[in-house]
């Protein structure tokens, strides 16, 4: 495996705005977790979870409303994920290391694990953003190719017409499939190196697991019946993986981000970390406050992969402070007005990925 590090010597970009980010909570006297707002809205969030499934699951609808209700929860589920699970992933919930922890095991309530999802996103994905073998998160070969270093196949050059359907089935595939593929290789990423798991670390995969099937797929149909379960379980979960993915891919794949190759046998780049990280990066939309609301912050996602421990709550001020260092040090900063341009820019890198 190719060791991938930065040229962190000098480092004269990041201390520069750390700073600047250090000087702005010192003068607001302000934690860098989350406040009462994002505690509020976590809390309708799972409100509205625990409504939507108890309607679907205990209640009767026509055909046509439980379908809706079911795509609703789907989304749902995203929100969670966006405004609670990542956040206590990162530590930036709250100042409670406990509280943190809880709140990334809501990922296992979802049907993911926690565990690998920290070492997947956090250290592979943060670290190595956009830097083919290291990123699992632009893996989706062969069925995709997002990186130009990775291996074009003639169905590449359709990529751009059937993505709605790969990304709908992500989230089946990352609890049902990934998750598996990840627990009995030990590897998150193709170069990354071997996991070791705790014995606990197994009780949680398989318990958890299984809580998940228990709770979306037993119960409902011992309740509702096998074919209504698995249509509105189908409708679910496509609309839950489509929110993630859309959201995910416009952060880091669109056509102003950079896709980075490391010269085999070295794995040595030229830049500092987090120059690396605001060119492999993009926002979108941020002063849409509706979005922003939804997204858990995900589209301020230049300030999240400079600071992952600040809870996204405090990414419009630090926004300012990171476009002014940009500039100060030259450093390309991509931002799309709307979530539609950045959108449409990731459609456009796909279609060229697929053809060149």
């Amino acid at each position: 495996m190719t060791k991938v590090s930065f040229n962190n010597k000098n480092n004269a970009f990041f201390k520069s705005l750390k700073e600047k980010v250090d000087l702005h909570f010192a003068d607001k006297q302000t934690k860098v977790t989350g406040n009462f707002h994002l505690y509020f809205k976590s809390f309708l969030q799972v409100c509205t979870f625990l409504g939507l499934y108890i309607s679907l699951v205990f209640f009767k609808h026509d055909a046509f409303l439980s379908l809706i209700l079911c795509a609703a929860l789907g989304f749902n589920l995203a929100v969670l994920g966006f405004n609670i699970m990542h956040e206590g992933g990162h530590q930036s919930f709250s100042n409670n290391k406990w509280v943190n922890k809880a709140s990334a095991y809501c990922l296992n309530v979802l049907g993911g694990n926690a565990l690998f999802w920290k070492i997947k996103h956090n250290i592979n994905h943060h670290t190595y953003t956009n830097i083919e073998g290291m990123d699992a998160d632009i893996e989706v070969q062969p069925f995709m190719r997002l990186h130009p270093a990775q291996r074009r196949y003639w169905m590449h050059r359709f990529q751009h017409f059937y993505w709605v359907i790969l990304y709908g089935v992500s989230y089946f595939t990352w609890i049902f499939v990934d998750d598996f593929g990840k627990y009995f290789s030990g590897k998150i990423a193709r170069e990354s190196e071997r996991m070791k798991l705790e014995p606990k670390e197994h009780v949680i995969f398989w318990g958890t697991k299984l809580m998940y099937v228990a709770l979306f797929l037993i119960l409902p149909m011992y309740l509702i019946g096998f074919l209504a379960t698995l249509l509105g379980f189908a409708v679910m979960i496509f609309s839950c993986g489509l929110s993630i993915a859309i959201v995910f891919q416009l952060a880091h794949v669109v056509e102003d981000t950079a896709f980075v190759s490391p010269v085999e046998g070295e794995g040595k780049l030229e830049k500092e970390w987090a120059v690396h990280q605001v060119q492999t990066t993009a926002n979108f939309a941020t002063g849409n406050k509706v979005l922003s609301w939804f997204l858990g912050g995900l589209n301020f996602q230049v300030e999240h992969h400079l600071f992952p421990r600040i809870s996204h709550v405090h990414y419009p001020a630090i926004n300012k402070l990171v476009k002014e260092t940009c500039a100060e040090f030259n450093v390309r900063y991509v931002e799309y007005p709307s979530m539609f341009h950045a959108f449409r820019s990731h459609l456009m890198h796909i279609k060229r990925m697929g053809v060149a």
